[in-house]
């Protein structure tokens, strides 16, 4: 969903422009009618459907959440005696840099491989985690023009690039609500293959470039016949 960001400055401009009845009176003061704001990631966050997604994850991807466990186990197992040794020969009263750099190296490449095996254990969670962040997302904006509709909000700004707002502005809750009826869960298994919004584009992109690199290579090279022998 496009969102569009005006700042607050031009957003007192328009209100000023405004004709008397397109205000409303608050507690808080004169509200602009016509005007809301909206955090799209917290709503989706907010959203029933994550939720249960959510819960879902533990289950559907729980030998995952147990093998990161039990490797976090044993690699903190693994550097703490190493650790331990490194910070002990560093205090020493003459401490041997050559030893305490091996050392430090040592636990560095414990560390990074570490970290990136893992990645590799709790990947199928992240990506199914974007997936069903995905579908939510998808009915986002129905669910924005749903809640506009309802309020008669003509314009949603971005909280996120207000500075501060009355409350009386705030579309979350109506959002929230909409994104509720029309999506009230999502699956957690992604189809094969499946990519994230960003590597699709990115890929598709890369893929464009290619084209259109082998399509200009196969138009600048020289049109080549294969002569014909002849008869004597």
């Amino acid at each position: 969903m496009k969102r569009l960001h005006i700042s607050a400055a031009l957003v007192a401009a328009l209100s000023l422009a405004a004709a008397p009845a397109a205000y409303a009176q608050t507690a808080g003061g004169v509200v602009a009618a016509g005007v809301g704001i909206a955090n799209s990631q917290a709503v989706v966050f907010a959203s029933n459907a994550y939720k249960a997604a959510v819960t879902q994850l533990q289950t559907t991807y729980k030998a995952q959440f147990d093998q990161l466990k039990t490797r976090k186990a044993a690699l903190k197992a693994q550097l703490g005696p190493l650790v331990d040794k490194f910070k002990a020969d560093r205090a020493a009263a003459k401490p041997d840099t050559n030893a305490l750099q091996t050392e430090y190296t040592q636990i560095q490449q414990i560390q990074q491989s570490g970290q990136q095996e893992l990645e590799q254990i709790i990947e199928p969670v992240n990506l199914a985690r974007q997936y069903a962040v995905e579908q939510i997302t998808e009915k986002l904006d129905a669910a924005t023009q749903a809640a506009m509709t309802k309020r008669k909000i003509t314009l949603v700004l971005d909280s996120q690039s207000v500075v501060k707002a009355d409350q009386a502005y705030n579309l979350n809750q109506d959002i929230l609500d909409q994104l509720n009826l029309i999506v009230p869960s999502v699956s957690v298994t992604p189809p094969a293959g499946w990519l994230p919004r960003e590597a699709r584009e990115r890929q598709a992109q890369e893929q464009a470039a290619a084209a259109a690199e082998a399509a200009e290579s196969g138009a600048a090279a020289p049109a080549t016949t294969k002569k014909q022998p002849q008869g004597r």
